[in-house]
């Protein structure tokens, strides 16, 4: 009887059911202006609550848990008003095909975030949030209101910080993880990643924007460079250097959320991506650019990440940094071949490194240590076998 019922009454042919898609599309527009009212009276007290608690000082203490409380509850409250709209207004479209594009992306986006709630509810708790706030960040963007817009960016930007840090704070602690694979390790460095350049693409030119104390000069080079890879077709190698600019400038903005230690397994796992990109260069060119980068690389782990390093595993490990900082402090920057003795020092800091399992990284130490000799700190001499290269290191008195 089921069976048959579903073939009389098929939902692409019957009258009935014709009838009550018509009716659903006219009621639509109803819908989303009732649901549209609510956003922006839920929105309205949030922000009144939320410049409350901006205003909290010394002189209202005693009130500062109540203004706070009042904030989350009116914040919940809005939250819930743009999800109902989600699920009333663009969904019912959807399904009508009365939807516009980007409707029709916002709840594509909507069910990637619902879908996390079963096996990451603390980054699917985060990223709702930053979903919900990102939608009517939009809408109000589109009401060409500025009043509006200039008192929601405060907001906005103050609740982007801590949804950002709170996901990359999940990530940081998946990553600690020692059982986890290393498909899903891989996977989590490209979501750091992608969240990085999320935040770094849409919230930090807001903040550099309303910035009138200079908080952010320091990173306005960086930041300069990581615009020129927002258009067009990147290859591996740009994809590689985005990636150091956005850890570089992730060392400024997510100090806490993102720890030395997750940030360090980060660079190893770019130092590894771009000696592999040296290798499989298809060209004398590409793998010169490729080395380059590698330098710039090193450079940028050895000083701004491993010369903040307090801890260490291995007391040796420790002892051999400190040994390579004093042989790079005590480069003279006047010189001029200032940049070929740090190129220099830089190789064989990484040869050394590589050497600890020399069989994994043979190619590239073959290649390093080439590098060497043609900077003239090794001399090479072939043996009899003549696919293996051996090399004795020059010292400043051989190499005069």
């Amino acid at each position: 009887m089921e069976e048959r019922r579903l073939k009389v009454y098929d939902g692409n042919k019957t009258f009935f059911s014709k009838l009550t898609t018509g009716i659903s599309k006219l009621l639509v527009p109803t819908r989303v202006g009732l649901n549209t009212m609510l956003i922006t009276i839920k929105r309205n007290n949030m922000l009144k609550a939320f410049e409350n608690c901006q205003q909290i000082n010394e002189n209202n203490q005693q009130n500062k848990d109540a203004i706070i409380k009042k904030y989350e509850d009116v914040y919940a409250l809005y939250l819930e008003s743009i999800d109902k709209y989600i699920m009333d207004s663009i969904y019912k479209k959807v399904k009508n095909r009365t939807a516009s594009s980007f409707e029709e992306n916002a709840l594509s986006k909507y069910y990637t975030v619902i879908h996390l709630k079963e096996t990451q509810y603390l980054e699917y708790k985060h990223r709702k949030q930053k979903y919900l706030l990102e939608l009517d960040y939009e809408t109000i963007n589109d009401m060409n209101k500025s009043k509006l817009l200039n008192r929601y960016k405060k907001f906005y930007v103050s609740k982007m910080d801590s949804l950002y840090k709170g996901i990359l704070k999940t990530y940081s602690i998946r990553l600690s993880d020692n059982n986890i694979g290393l498909q899903e390790r891989n996977e989590i460095y490209n979501k750091i990643f992608e969240t990085l350049e999320e935040y770094i693409a849409s919230i930090l030119p807001i903040k550099i924007e309303e910035d009138n104390q200079n908080t952010y000069k320091e990173i306005l080079t960086e930041y300069d460079r990581f615009n020129r890879f927002l258009a067009g077709k990147l290859d591996k190698k740009d994809n590689i250097e985005k990636k150091i600019i956005l850890l570089g400038i992730s060392r400024k903005l997510f100090t806490h959320s993102l720890p030395l230690i997750v940030a360090e397994q980060c660079y190893i796992k770019l130092l590894k991506d771009t000696r592999q990109l040296i290798i499989c260069a298809p060209n004398k060119k590409k793998t010169e650019i490729a080395y380059q980068m590698l330098i710039d690389l090193i450079e940028d782990y050895n000083i701004k990440l491993l010369s903040t390093k307090i801890y260490w595993d291995k007391p040796s490990l420790r002892e051999e940094y400190k040994e390579f900082w004093k042989q790079f402090n005590a480069l003279d920057k006047k010189n001029k071949d200032y940049q070929k003795q740090k190129e220099i020092l830089f190789i064989k800091n990484d040869v050394k490194a590589l050497n600890k399992n020399e069989q994994k990284y043979k190619i590239i130490i073959r290649f390093e240590k080439n590098k060497l000799v043609e900077l003239g700190a090794m001399r090479q001499f072939k043996d009899s076998y003549k696919s293996k290269g051996n090399y004795i290191k020059v010292t400043s008195e051989k190499a005069s």
